[in-house]
């Protein structure tokens, strides 16, 4: 009796194997948690030491405009204004993302209203060329392309934010239309066969019912391009032309957090003001990440609400 009871209780190998793997599954999830956490902390640590060792103002850092942090200003202060580097971030970042968006749509209809088979084998192909080509070779062609053109079309330099918007469009293009035609596909069929059937045509249909309903996608979409164009470093400095003055005109140079970041890290001893206001960037830079991914998922539920 005592015998088959053991058997009875005794755990299979299938059912071991299953506890294994939710031990790896989860021990996978602490780990991934684990390292959010610690990036988090190791930014913010740094970043927040320019307040709180350093006793910079948050608002002389938000809203200043002079940025020199190694010098010190008439007022006796730190000049560690991050206005003009915050202002060029969300400048760039929406004009990359407005020059997107109807490109984005415009291939994403095509590839998935008008012409399936050609958009496979055509636009596929290119699409998926400009997602595997790195930044460095994108800031290179901005340098030797786009910013002569800007030369001679607007005079000066030809760096600036107009350079800066051209080349983050292009790098951007690729993340928003794959994830449009995402949500095109992601329409119901018979939402289609609905308005057809109604009288609507097609072109009617597309604009009236599959892109009005694909809308909570398409925003996700954006949002997704905005947060990539925020976080673009190498190709972005290459172009905008690094210069920490309050944007005035999109063909004068300017400069974002990233390219201020990459131009200055290393070069600068760690614990000091100049190395802490840099910190004090990448947590500007982390925050805004963590603000494009709320907004995500809260596009994300207003379009399951829907």
């Amino acid at each position: 009796m005592e015998d088959m009871q053991k058997i009875l209780t005794k755990k299979s190998k299938r059912t071991k194997m299953e506890q294994r793997g939710k031990i790896l599954s989860f021990l996978c999830i602490a780990i991934i948690v684990m390292v959010v956490v610690s990036i988090f902390y190791f930014v913010a640590s740094k970043g927040l030491a320019t307040f709180f060792v350093d006793h910079v103002k948050l608002s002389d850092f938000l809203f200043g405009t002079q940025w020199n942090p190694s010098q010190v200003g008439i007022d006796g202060k730190p000049m560690v204004g991050a206005l003009p580097m915050i202002l060029g971030s969300f400048i760039v970042t929406l004009l990359s993302a407005i020059v997107a968006t109807p490109f984005a749509i415009g291939a994403a209809v095509f590839m998935v209203e008008i012409s399936p088979e050609k958009g496979e084998k055509i636009l596929q192909p290119v699409i998926e060329l400009l997602v595997g080509i790195p930044s460095v070779v994108y800031g290179f062609i901005g340098l030797t392309v786009i910013v002569p053109a800007i030369r001679s079309i607007f005079g000066g330099t030809g760096f600036g934010i107009l350079a800066g918007t051209f080349v983050l469009f292009v790098m951007i293009l690729p993340t928003v239309t794959t994830m449009t035609v995402d949500a095109l596909k992601a329409v119901p069929r018979y939402y289609r066969e609905a308005s057809l059937a109604l009288g609507a045509t097609r072109w009617q249909t597309i604009y009236k019912v599959v892109l009005r309903a694909a809308v909570p996608g398409i925003l996700t979409s954006v949002v997704f391009g905005m947060a990539r164009a925020f976080g673009e470093a190498l190709a972005i400095q290459m172009v905008i032309g690094n210069a920490v003055l309050m944007p005035n005109s999109l063909v004068s140079p300017a400069a974002t957090l990233t390219s201020i970041l990459t131009m200055g890290i290393g070069n600068t001893v760690m614990g000091t003001l100049e190395n802490n206001v840099l910190w004090s960037l990448a947590l500007i830079l982390l925050l805004m990440s963590l603000l494009f991914n709320i907004l995500i998922r809260w596009i994300g539920k207003k379009g399951e609400l829907k």
